[in-house]
Parts: structure tokens; sequence; C-alpha cells
């Protein structure tokens, strides 16, 4: 390889095995993927499972409920695993012969009881990964005492806002190391055979019982109509259950050594849920009732039913390990397990050599830990996801096409969808259901490891299936018509951009992708911005509490919001379409007119924010150097929301640079935008480089929101320490108001927003949703990507003082690497050996058995870097795996080479996707 390769290498180099499993199963359709980690974390309180008349999905279906209660849309379960359509589930169940219940899922607090929201109580982590899953490992911390969920529950409710959340840690209950360690692993001996090894370690002072139930069952597709067949599961042998599904055929699933095989139906318990007569004897909670309350006839002694498990019951002495080996497959011989520790030998050097292949050879031993568990956290983080709501609606009988005459029902527009796939999720616990603009941020990180995968994630969105027929990306199943931001189209140009550089364009897929960009593109040109101004709303547009109003609710001034965020949005969806296009340019010249109607949809959205003269409608202010939400008023008066946060940053992301003999070689575009500059000199001239030229370094020429001017200025607000920079990369809000806090007076009634390096205060969304203060990876990501965006064209010789008042001096790609390095530090080990995500938890930050664990949370105290939110939000916080890559492998010069300059570089060949990749 040359030194350039050796940096990128091209795809056509990865010979190692995984990789050959990942072409296997492009190129043959052969089917590696076709079992993995599927099984939803938390079905229980979600929307798809609410028929109440409310609508309040968490009280309709609880956690107590769910091990009694037959889902209607999906299945959960410890360590789950399943094929792709979720029909076989297998999940691991305990019991430590202390806890009320059976361990078979994830307990935690619903939105109402926690004081910061829905939060799981448990300790687990995804260990590691392969793309086709052909190697898993995840950790289940149990305890041997009697699980609190009384107390987690009752003090939880108790505390306020302003109070730290309540623990499972706080309990006591890891105390003197009284728990045990559940590693589950998987491994692949061939597509449809797969051994499955636990094994349980005692991290206490002294010898402990407990039970152990792999369970498999069947997902309950027979109790809804349709008179669809009924799978069955019987025992053949004494180690053996052999399952038969209509669809999928026959699997046996084979237990080593000596357990006691159980059978029961995955049907509610009538009874015990509603004092009603149950339709079979043996019920969905028949192994809790038969484990934990002795009762012998809750089974069903014939050996059939739809839900199977081999009961263990294991002595594992103090500091010992004991291990339940089984194996899951369409074909498992009498002799299962004389080769299963190689072929587990086998599949984890397999996962060794692909991250020792994908990983950065300068990354330290740390970065690499965590640049492979965030990697592993979004593998693990695959659900399948179903949900039909033409069905649903009409279950609810607030279908709007069939005349049920109920009143308005939760997503009653989205009638056409359906949704059955693999899809990543934010969180399978605290977020089991997909979220669009969440989606778009996970690809940046599984193309590391799947490229094929992230970019089905992207196209799976603008499919008739899921994109509502007028173009609208559904957004997430508490409201599919919610409006996320448009980060689709930049996440479809950086999968193609980088594959692109890895040796292979995928043309067809950038074209199959435009196609239904334009479509949402004009949703949201025609439902943001309807009176043509080119300023747009949007809502709350994910970023939850960050303004002094809920922005998606009518504002108790009257009038309505002119949005910097939303508008910076759509500058960048401008900017990332006119790049698309000029890519298919090389396919197709139409696409010149097409990039030429992006660039001056742009050139006007940049215009209407800061137009010529000093005006007191517009987003830009002149004498802060910022951009903020304007307030319209009812009576045609507009004043500024001076509120420094990421609402004003957002246009920095805006921006798109390119080669400067890009319109010689587009005739037709370079002839429009002639035109536009001869009708518009006064906008043109608004829109250029501050010092009135329009080359940059090399000559090229930039497309952005800020021009020089305001990049230096917005610049010194962001690399400030006492306003968004902090240690651990870029705050929500600005410092500045935990001081200086924007108060608003309306009616007798104050509207504040201050400085919250934590937990929010506010219930204006609910649950833990806070933007005024911490630190949150994907905007942190987005604002990396502008500052890079811009350095071809400013090149070594623009500097800015970083941090600001410093008087040290960095250029735009230096200003990217460090704020990319403080975000990375809230991870990794600092000079103490302190990993700044745990904060002043000790058993995370000390113990040997915990504190090379990591967990990816939602977001992250602005002051000191501690997780906050959700813990596994491995789907957007995963993008530091990304982020430690491009830290590693961009140098300055090859940062330089503009997408334009490297699509250039590439032959025919490789543009049009033809080349094969081995």
């Amino acid at each position: 390889m040359t030194a350039e390769e050796q940096i990128h290498p091209p795809l056509s180099y990865i010979e190692v095995t995984e990789q050959k499993r990942l072409n296997e199963a492009r190129e043959q359709g052969i089917l590696w993927k076709k079992w993995g980690p599927y099984l939803s974390e938390r079905q229980w309180g979600t929307v798809r499972e609410d028929y109440s008349e409310d609508g309040n999905a968490w009280d309709y279906f609880t956690h107590d409920q769910s091990r009694s209660r037959a889902y209607r849309w999906g299945e959960d379960g410890l360590a789950g695993f399943s094929d792709d359509k979720q029909q076989i589930c297998f999940a691991v169940a305990l019991w430590n012969g202390r806890d009320p219940i059976l361990k078979e899922r994830m307990f935690g607090l619903t939105n109402s009881e926690g004081n910061h929201g829905e939060d799981v109580k448990e300790y687990y982590f995804y260990l590691d990964s392969t793309p086709t899953h052909s190697y898993m490992k995840y950790l289940y911390k149990y305890p041997q005492s009697e699980y609190p969920y009384l107390d987690l529950l009752e003090t939880n409710k108790r505390r306020s806002r302003e109070e730290m959340e309540y623990e499972l840690l706080d309990t006591g209950i890891f105390d003197q190391d009284r728990y045990f360690d559940v590693f589950v692993e998987y491994a692949k001996a061939s597509p449809e055979d797969t051994l499955v090894r636990i094994s349980v370690h005692n991290r206490g002072p002294e010898a402990a019982q407990l039970h152990v139930l792999p369970t498999l069952w069947f997902r309950n597709t027979w109790s809804w109509g349709g008179n669809k067949p009924k799978p069955a599961l019987g025992q053949i042998d004494e180690n053996k259950i052999h399952a038969s599904h209509p669809q999928l055929g026959d699997y046996s699933l084979q237990c080593d050594g000596a357990a006691e095989l159980l059978f029961t139906e995955n049907e509610s318990n009538a009874g015990r849920l509603w004092g009603q007569p149950n339709s079979s004897p043996y019920v969905k909670d028949a192994f809790h009732q038969y484990v934990i309350s002795g009762a012998r006839d809750a089974v069903n002694p014939a050996k059939t039913g739809t839900k199977a498990a081999a009961h263990y019951v294991l002595e594992v002495p103090a500091g010992g390990t004991k291990v339940v080996r089984l194996r899951l497959g369409a074909k498992v011989a009498a002799d299962a397990f004389d080769t299963f520790d190689q072929v587990f030998d086998s599949r984890l050097a397999d996962a060794n050599e692909f991250y020792d292949r994908i990983t950065p050879a300068n990354l330290s031993e740390d970065e690499r830990r965590v640049h492979r568990q965030a990697l592993a956290g979004m593998l693990w983080s695959k659900q399948y996801y179903y949900f039909d709501l033409d069905r649903w609606l009409t279950e609810h009988n607030a279908h709007p096409l069939l005349g049920s005459g109920k009143g308005t029902s939760r997503n009653a527009e989205w009638f056409h969808m359906l949704n059955s796939d693999v899809i990543s999720m934010p969180d399978k616990w605290e977020y089991p259901w997909y979220a669009a603009w969440d989606l778009a941020f996970h690809t940046l990180s599984l193309s590391l490891v799947d490229f094929d995968f992230a970019k089905e994630q992207l196209l799976l969105m603008l499919r008739s299936l899921y994109a509502h027929p007028n173009g609208q990306i559904p957004a997430y199943e508490w409201n599919f018509g919610d409006v996320n931001p448009p980060v689709h189209a930049w996440a479809t140009l950086f999968l193609f951009r980088i594959e692109t550089e890895l040796g292979r364009a995928d043309l067809r897929f950038l074209e199959r992708s435009f196609q239904g960009l334009m479509l949402n593109f004009n949703w949201w040109v025609n439902r943001k911005d309807p009176e043509g101004r080119n300023v747009f709303a949007g809502g709350f547009l994910g970023l939850d509490n960050i303004g002094v109003f809920d922005r998606s609710s009518p504002l108790p001034t009257g009038g309505y919001l002119d949005q910097a965020d939303g508008t910076a949005w759509m500058a960048f969806y401008c900017l990332c379409m006119l790049d698309i296009a000029l890519i298919l340019v090389e396919y197709d010249p139409m696409y010149e007119e097409i990039a030429a109607r992006f660039l001056e949809h742009f050139v006007w959205i940049t215009y209407a924010m800061d137009r010529i003269g000093v005006n007191h409608d517009e987003m830009w202010d002149t004498a802060d150097g910022f951009f903020y939400d304007l307030l319209h008023f009812p009576n045609g008066d507009a004043m500024r929301l001076k509120i420094r946060s990421v609402v004003g940053l957002l246009p920095l992301g805006a921006a798109a640079v390119f080669e400067g003999d890009t319109l010689p070689k587009h005739p037709r575009l370079r002839e429009l935008v002639e035109i536009f500059r001869e009708r518009h000199p006064e906008v043109v001239e608004k829109i250029a480089v501050a010092d009135g030229t329009f080359a940059g370094y090399g000559g090229r020429r930039m497309a952005s929101v800020c021009n020089k001017e305001k990049l230096q200025r917005i610049l010194a607000y962001l690399l400030d320490e006492n306003e968004f920079l902090s240690p651990y990369g870029i705050r929500s809000l600005s410092k500045y108001h935990l001081d200086h806090p924007f108060v608003f007076h309306l009616a007798g009634q104050e509207f504040k927003v201050q400085y919250l390096p934590a937990e929010s205060n506010t219930g204006m969304f609910g649950g833990n949703s806070n933007w005024r203060g911490p630190i949150w990876m994907p905007v942190n990501g987005l604002i990396i990507r502008g500052l890079l965006v811009m350095y071809p064209f400013y090149g070594d010789d623009f500097k800015v003082e970083c941090p600001t008042g410093s008087g040290k001096y960095m250029t735009l790609y230096e200003v990217s690497m460090e704020i990319s390095r403080r975000l990375s530090n809230i991870f990794l080990r600092d000079a103490n050996g302190q990993r700044p995500v745990y904060g002043g938890t000790k058993k995370f930050q000390e113990d040997p058995h915990w504190r090379d664990y990591i967990l990816f949370y939602e977001y992250f105290h602005g002051d000191n870097g501690a997780g906050l939110g959700a813990s596994h939000q491995t789907g957007w916080t995963g993008l530091i795996a990304r982020l430690l890559d491009f830290s590693a492998r961009l140098t300055p010069k090859a940062t330089l080479r503009t997408p334009t300059a490297m699509l250039g570089e590439m032959t025919r060949e490789q543009v049009t996707g033809q080349d094969a990749v081995s």
C-alpha cells in the first residue's frame, strides 16, 4: 500500500473473515444477518401497545403487567436474540432466590415516576459485536439481595426536578460486591447455527445460588385474528427443545448439562390481569409462578407450548464462575458441544481481526476500548420494529377513512404506514422506537462497520411505507407528524463520500435517496415557510426545552416565531442537495438545473437571515454578533429572543466548499448563476466573504450562511470557556446565562431561560429532555463538520483565538480537533485515572469490574462531563466512534482536499459504482 492507502485503505484491501461475511450477505444473499440482537429491551409502555382511551401509554401497559400480558406488536427480553422478524425469540431470565419477580426484562421508571422522566434502573453493557453478529457479548450486573423495586420507585417520586436521580447504586445493593456478573455471548457457527454461552461470576464474599433460565418463545401472532397458524415448541429428548414455525421452519435449542425443561404458552394471564378466565391454564408468567411461588401446576406437564425455558440452578462459589452452554439452530447435531469452545474462540478471533483492521492504529488502548464499545452498542441497538398503523387505527376505532366516529387519535394521518424492519434504535429501553434525525446520526458510526446497513437505514425513512405521501419523514411513534431537523440529506452525502474515498461510489444509492429527499424538501418549503419568506419554523426541532416558550405550541404572546435553527437547517439542507445534484450531474446533465435551484434557494434563505441594512426583524444581531430566534407579535412588531444557545450556532454548519472549476465545468449552472448575480447583485454581495473576494484557498468557492466577519464573531462566543466551550465539548446554552438568565414577562407571568449544566428543572416537554446547558454529541458533531468544511476554503492563514482570551490561535482544522479532543475526554481516563462520564461514582471509577465498561449517555454535564439522561443512548452518542476515527486519521493536508476534489480524482467506473468490493 501507499502511505495514503495506509491512512485510508480502500475496501478492496479488507480481506478479514468478518468482511467476507458482509460481502457474502450483500453479493450472494447468504443470511449472515438473519439472526441478531433484534429483540426489544422494552415493549411495555410503548405507543404500539397502547390501547387506552386517553393515550397514556406508560400507565396503560406497565412493567408489572409485562410478565403476564402478551404483547401485540413485539417482544422484549434480557440480552435478547431473534430472527429479523422477531418470530423466534431467545433471552435470559434470572432469579437470585430473593426477588419478588423473575428477572425476564429490565426494570425502570415511567415518565411520571422519575423525577427527571423515564429512566432504566439496571446496569448492563454492550461489550462487543461484529456487524453480522457472528460474535456478540453482553454483561448484566444482577444483585444477590432482593432487588429494591419499591425503594427506587418511591424515592424518585419524592424527589423534585432540582434533585439528583436516585440510582440503583445509591440503594447500597452492590455494597460488599454481593452481585453476579452475568456475561451472555453469542457465536455463529453458520448463518443458522448459533452458540450461546452464559458465564456467571460471583463477585461476592460468599457462595451464592442463581437460577438461570435461557428462554425460547414465539412472538404471539395467533391471538389477533386472521386465523394464523400457531407455532409449537416441544421437548424431543432430555436436553433439547424443538421449535416448529410455519414461516421459519424447524429449529432446536440444545441445552448442555442438567436442566429442567419448562413449557407454557405466550398468552396473557387474564385471571391475574383482569379477573377473567384464561384460554389456557398455561400462561405467559408461568415460569415466574413456578420458580418463585413453587406452583408446579403452572407449567405444562406435556412439555409443549409456545414458550419454553431450560431451568438451571447454579451454586456459584465466592469469586468463582459457572457456565451454561446452549446451541440454537436449524440443524443441531448430537455432538453439539464437542467443538463449542473452538467455535467461540474462532469467532472472537474474527471479531478481534475485524476491529484491528478498522480501528486506527494510532489510537491508545483506552481510545480503542471506547471506540469498540461504542460500535458494539450501535450494533446491539438494532431492533425489529413492527407497527401497522392502518390496522392499529382500525383496532382503536380511529381510522380516519373508515368512518369510525371516534375523536382524534395519535398518528391518525399516518394510516398508510407499515413498518416491519430491523432498525437502529436510539436506546432499546428508554427509546425503543426509531427517531428519524437520531437515525441519521447513527449511520455515521454504523458506516464504520457496515455500509450496507447504514445506507439501508437512510433509504428506509424515504420509502413509501415510512415517509408520508406529502413528503414528510416520520419523527417517532409518539407523534410521527412532529418535525425533526432535516439531516437526512447530509447523512446520505456523508456516507456516499466516505464510501467513495474508500474506493466505491454507490451512485445508485445517492440517486435513490435524492428522489425521496426532493419530496421531503418540498414538504419543508410548503409547510414550514407557507408565506414564502425564506425563513422557517418547525417547532422545537429536537431541541427540547431550549427556548423561553414551547416552540411546538401556540405562543402565549400570539403571533409566531422565525426560528434561527429551523432556517439554518434549511440552508444546510439546500447545500447538501446542491452537493448531491452536482455529483449526479456526472450521471445526467439535467441535474445542473436542479443544482441551480438549490443554490438560489440557499442564497435567499441566507439573505433572509441578515438583509441589507440594520433591521429589527431579522435573525442576525449586528451589535451582538449572534443569531437569535425572532418573535413576531400580532400587531406587527418583532423582537429578538436574545438567548445564546445552539440555535444561534447551527448556522455554522450551513457551509459547502467547491473547487474553482466547478462553474466552468457546468455551463448551464454557470449561466443561471450569472443571471441571478446580474439581477440581485446586492444579495450576492451580502453573502460574499467579508473582504469582498470570492475565491479562497486554491481558488475555491464557498457557500456559507456565515461570511468571515460572522464566523469570527460567532466563534468568539463558541470558543469562550465562560460561554459555550466546556472542557468536554460545546454546551447547548451559553454559561453566560447562569448569572444573566433571559427573562420574558407577560401578563404577570415570568418566562425564564437560565444555564443548567445538568438535568432540566422545567416540565415544558416532560421527560428528561434538556437543552439548557448540557453537552449533546450530535450538534457538536455538526459544528465540527462545519469547521472542517470551511477549512479547505480559508486554509492555514485564517486563525481564531482558542480558547477566547487565551492568546493562542488555531486554524479551523485545529479548532475542530480541539473540540473533538474535549468530547473524547468525556469517556477517556484523565491523569487521575478517572472517567468524567461517571462523575463521582466510585464504583465506576475505581472497581476493576466496573471501570472499563463504558455507558454512552444521552447528553453530558456542561461543566464536568458526567453522563445524564438515557444511559444507553448508543445511537447518536455512538458518534464518538466516528470522531475518534477522524481525529486519528485526518491530517491538515488530507482535510485541505475537498470532497469535490476527491470525486474529481475518481474514474468513471468508480463513480458509477461498477467496481467490486471484495
